[in-house]
């Protein structure tokens, strides 16, 4: 009964910047529980080592080199899903990020608009494209920030459009209902390539960020958490969940100082 509560088994899920970080462990955590994986990223390479190392564990999985911000590479993206498997059943909305900090006043206008494009307005294209191929009992997760809910220095861009994704979440939960449940996940730090880059970390400086968190859970996070926190979502045992966006942060909460 309670493994039956968590099996995607035989759903076909897209997983967009699937090539490394969040991305990557979400798709590994959906494809063990069953699902067939389509891995979305503008690296080729590195979406298709994702791809094929869930093959080698005996799952299905395809890569399908996407930019979230082109419309036809999103229509691409979920017609390949009904081309390949003739259904689409979840949608993890990951791709995002922003390697740059920098005070609103002094943001370069470009990086503004590249910002709300791949965090916030790709959000919203990808969920109504995938929309239109999905059945009743469909699911989207969309991955926003703890930085939604918190202001950290320099970054006020990325927690615009991550506070932006909350409210599309929302929204897209009162008007896909009950066909396509909706719901969020807000990791805290997760140190990826993109959010160590962001912050102008390497791995040496990891043991003093994770000293000055003091998260209540001990550590810092890790791609598999934020995917099994994601799996949650799309398996039947959220099925009365929609809504809800839901920090996974190991405890971190607005008075941390990064």
């Amino acid at each position: 009964m309670t493994e039956a509560l968590f099996s995607i088994e035989g759903d076909v899920a897209v997983v967009t910047g699937a090539g490394t970080g969040i991305g990557e462990g979400t798709a590994h955590v959906l494809a063990d529980a069953g699902a067939r994986v389509i891995c979305a990223g503008r690296r080729a390479d590195k979406i298709e080592k994702v791809a094929q190392a869930i093959r080698e564990k005996g799952g299905e999985a395809l890569a399908v080199q996407t930019d979230v911000t082109v419309d036809e590479d999103v229509e691409r993206l979920m017609q390949t899903a009904m081309d390949q498997w003739g259904r689409l059943d979840i949608l993890v909305n990951n791709a995002g990020g922003s390697p740059i900090q920098a005070r609103l006043t002094d943001l370069p206008r470009e990086e503004w608009d590249a910002t709300l494009a791949l965090n916030l307005t790709a959000v919203w294209n990808c969920t109504r494209i995938a929309a239109r191929h999905m059945q009743h009992g469909s699911r989207v997760v969309n991955v926003s920030s703890i930085a939604a809910r918190e202001i950290v220095p320099g970054s006020g861009h990325y927690s615009a459009a991550k506070r932006g994704v909350n409210s599309l979440t929302e929204s897209f939960a009162k008007e896909l209902g009950p066909r396509i449940r909706v719901n969020c996940v807000m990791p805290g730090l997760v140190p990826t390539e993109i959010a160590m880059k962001a912050l102008r970390v390497t791995e040496a400086d990891l043991p003093r960020l994770e000293q000055g968190l003091n998260l209540p859970c001990g550590r810092l996070g890790t791609p598999t958490d934020l995917g099994a926190a994601i799996l949650y979502f799309v398996s039947p045992a959220a099925e009365w969940v929609t809504g809800e966006c839901i920090g996974i942060s190991g405890g971190q909460f607005p008075s941390a100082d990064l």
